[in-house]
């Protein structure tokens, strides 16, 4: 299975004690993915339509648990191969889809449903323990997490600006940063900071979801901070290497025009020792020489005599 659909597993398991907090996620999950069926006779019945069966196994856990009403599941399969079963779980009986409705506030006071199953009240969601379950139900019902492998994303698709709007303010309760973007005819509640989506898996209690992240993005900081290391030293090593080629191209030019035996004595060493040891870092240089030179004062040397090939250059006819 996928990381999503492994979150959403273990998500499905997790069951709130308080009946205040099951209803709140029922009320997410009838919100985001939800139907009212009204007949001629004003008679009411709900459903959800989902193709994630721990989702479905989920809500009808929570109406069981919650509400003591009997529920019919139906698989429908897709039109063609490669689409794969919606699962559907329907509430028939008015009164048990009328008492639904009622507790997850989402009639108004004359008793008419939202046309986007909008929560009509913040009841459900005042305590940050239901706002908790109510983020879970959200994700469960419209959400999904890549595989942190490759890239860090959490989503969870809203019919509504009013939906995505109000499912930011319960995140941001949180301390946690969502944002907005529109998609086609939706919009998206998204998080991309890989510290956040830990912490909204926290909030969402997936500890081993979180877990799994954690040692996940510890490994990808440990791999980048190696890599950043080794692009540092290479570049470092580059540096050093194309320095002493330069140096060995000065002295070489100075052998050649005016002879070695024509420098003073200091930079006569220098440049005899830079010859017999092209790879050595200045540090090496300084301890070979007769006494000791600092990495400064071996840096200073090759300075004087890269300077006195350029000014040889300068006079030379061809330079």
């Amino acid at each position: 299975m996928s990381f999503s659909s492994n979150v959403k597993e273990e998500l499905s398991r997790q069951l709130p004690q308080a009946r205040h907090c099951q209803i709140a996620e029922t009320a997410a999950i009838l919100s985001l993915c939800g139907r009212v069926k009204i007949s001629a006779s004003d008679r009411y019945a709900i459903e959800i339509h989902t193709e994630n069966v721990a989702v479905a196994r989920k809500y009808f856990t929570l109406l069981r648990k919650t509400f003591n009403i009997k529920t019919d599941v139906a698989i429908r399969q897709g039109g063609n191969l490669s689409r794969g079963r919606t699962y559907i779980v329907a509430v028939r009986e008015h009164e048990d889809a009328l008492r639904v409705l009622q507790a997850a506030k989402l009639l108004d006071p004359s008793g008419e449903v939202g046309e986007d199953l909008s929560l009509l009240h913040n009841l459900v969601v005042q305590n940050s323990c239901c706002r908790r379950a109510f983020i879970r139900g959200a994700f469960l019902a419209a959400g999904s997490i890549s595989d942190p492998e490759k890239f860090y994303h959490f989503e969870i698709v809203c019919a509504t600006m009013a939906k995505a709007v109000q499912l930011q303010g319960l995140i941001a309760s949180f301390g946690i940063e969502a944002k907005i973007v529109p998609r086609k005819r939706h919009f998206v509640v998204y998080i991309k900071e890989g510290s956040q989506i830990v912490d909204i898996l926290n909030v969402m209690e997936a500890p081993v979801a979180l877990m799994e992240l954690e040692n996940i993005r510890i490994v990808k900081d440990m791999r980048n901070s190696v890599n950043r290391q080794v692009n540092c030293e290479t570049a470092n090593i580059n540096k050093t290497v194309s320095a002493a080629v330069k140096q060995i191209e000065d002295i070489r030019y100075i052998r050649d025009t005016i002879g070695l035996e024509a420098l003073p004595g200091n930079l006569k060493e220098m440049a005899g020792l830079r010859l017999e040891r092209p790879e050595a870092t200045l540090k090496e240089l300084g301890e070979a020489l007769e006494p000791p030179v600092g990495k400064s004062g071996v840096n200073h040397r090759l300075r004087k005599l890269s300077l006195m090939a350029e000014e040889l250059r300068q006079r030379s006819p061809e330079g």
